[in-house]
C-alpha cells in the first residue's frame, strides 16, 4: 500500500541529461509537484516545438544553461491542483503556458524578460508542471490540445508583430518568409484582418499549401534570387506594408527591397545567421521602422485567444508525435520538412 501511494505521486519528464544534444534527451521519473501559495500544478496534455527549443537542446542558445533542464516553452494542460491564494484559475481549467512567466503587460523589466520557460525555467516536456498562476492563460475552447499548444510562442509572436506592435489593417500587404509556425500564423492573422499576403518558400509543394491557406501571391525564393524586388513589383512598385522577417542575415537585404517607404520590418528569426552588413540608406530614405519581436506579454495572449475563438481559427499542424517520441520530434523539426507546427501529445 505504501509503495502504491508513492507510485501515484510519480510522473515522467524529459531532461537534457549530462550534455547537450537531442540524443541526451532522457525520460526520467519525478515526483508530482505540490503547489505553494499562488502556484498551480498542471497536468500536461500536449506541447509544441519552436526553433528555440532545438537550439536550447543543442546547447546553441545558452551554453551556460543548468544541467537537467526540462525543455520546451509551449504547452497546454488542465489545472490539477491549486495553491493557497489562487483566484484567477479554477481546478479543471484548460490552460496554455505563457513564454514569459512574469511579463503581464506593458514594457517588460529585465526580470520579466528573464522569466522564460524552456530556458532558464523548466519547460513543458513533462507530465506535470508547477507554475505561478499568473503565468497561464485559458485555452480557446474550440481547439484540440495539440492546437492550443501551438499558441504561446509562434502565434503570439506573429500577433505581436502584426497587431500589438504593427497596427495591421484591412488592405495591407504582408510579406512572410517560409512555412514555419510564425509565418503560417502571420498568414492566418492577416486573413482575419482583411490583409493580403505575399508568401515565400523554397518548396513548390509547400507553395501549394500556402495557396490553400489563403496566400494572395507566392514566390519561390530558390528560383527568384531577387524576390524582394519581385514582391515590390506585385504591389505596383509601392512596396509591402509589413515584412515578417525570420531568415536573418541572408534575407534582410531582400526585405529592405520589398518594403514600402515608412513600412515596417519585424525581425523575429535568425535562421541564416545573426550578423549582416546593413545599408543605412534604407532606414533614412525609406523612413523604415525595423522592430525586434520577442514573443509578447500575457495581455496580448489573451486578446489573441479571443480573436482566435471568435473567428474559429485553427492552427496549422504538420505532425503530432507521442510523448516518448520527443527526440524524434526534435529531429523532424531539425530536418525543416514541416509546414506549420510540430506537436507532442503528452497525455
Amino acid at each position: 500500500m505504501i509503495l502504491l501511494r508513492i507510485l501515484k505521486k510519480m510522473a515522467k519528464k524529459f531532461i537534457i541529461k549530462g550534455a547537450f544534444g537531442i540524443d541526451n534527451l532522457t525520460l526520467v521519473n519525478a515526483e508530482i509537484p505540490t503547489p505553494g501559495p499562488f502556484q498551480v500544478t498542471v497536468k500536461m496534455k500536449a506541447a509544441s516545438l519552436n526553433y528555440r527549443d532545438l537550439l536550447v537542446t543543442q546547447g546553441l542558445y545558452d551554453p551556460k544553461q543548468k544541467p537537467g533542464l526540462v525543455p520546451l516553452s509551449d504547452g497546454v494542460g488542465v489545472v490539477h491542483e491549486l495553491g493557497a491564494g489562487v483566484t484567477r484559475l479554477q481546478k479543471g481549467d484548460r490552460v496554455c503556458t505563457t513564454f514569459f512567466q512574469r511579463w503581464i503587460k506593458g514594457t517588460p523589466t529585465l526580470d520579466e524578460m528573464r522569466s522564460t520557460l524552456g530556458s532558464p525555467i523548466d519547460g513543458a516536456l513533462c507530465e506535470y508542471m508547477l507554475l505561478d498562476s499568473e503565468g497561464l492563460v485559458r485555452a480557446p475552447k474550440h481547439l484540440t490540445d495539440e492546437e492550443a499548444a501551438t499558441l504561446p510562442c509562434a502565434a503570439l509572436t506573429a500577433w505581436t508583430a502584426l497587431v500589438t506592435e504593427g497596427g495591421i489593417k484591412a488592405g495591407d500587404t504582408i510579406l512572410t518568409q517560409g512555412t514555419g509556425g510564425v509565418s503560417t500564423f502571420a498568414l492566418q492573422f492577416a486573413e482575419l484582418f482583411g490583409a493580403r499576403v505575399i508568401a515565400t518558400s523554397g518548396s513548390e509543394e509547400k507553395i501549394e499549401k500556402l495557396k490553400e491557406l489563403g496566400a494572395y501571391r507566392t514566390i519561390n525564393y530558390k528560383q527568384q534570387a531577387e524576390w524582394g524586388k519581385l514582391a515590390k513589383s506585385i504591389t505596383d512598385e509601392i512596396g509591402v506594408d509589413h515584412v515578417i522577417e525570420v531568415g536573418g542575415a541572408d534575407t534582410l537585404e531582400q526585405s529592405f527591397k520589398a518594403v514600402r517607404p515608412k513600412g515596417r520590418i519585424s525581425i523575429i528569426g535568425v535562421l541564416s545567421g545573426l550578423s549582416t552588413p546593413v545599408n543605412l540608406r534604407y532606414f533614412i530614405s525609406g523612413a523604415l521602422t525595423v522592430q525586434g519581436i520577442f514573443v509578447g506579454h500575457r495581455d496580448s495572449f489573451e486578446a489573441m485567444n479571443r480573436a482566435i475563438e471568435h473567428n474559429a481559427m485553427r492552427p496549422v499542424i504538420d505532425r503530432v508525435f507521442s510523448f516518448d517520441q520527443a527526440p524524434d520530434a526534435m529531429r523532424y523539426m531539425q530536418s525543416q520538412k514541416h509546414f506549420g507546427k510540430v506537436c507532442i501529445r503528452i497525455s
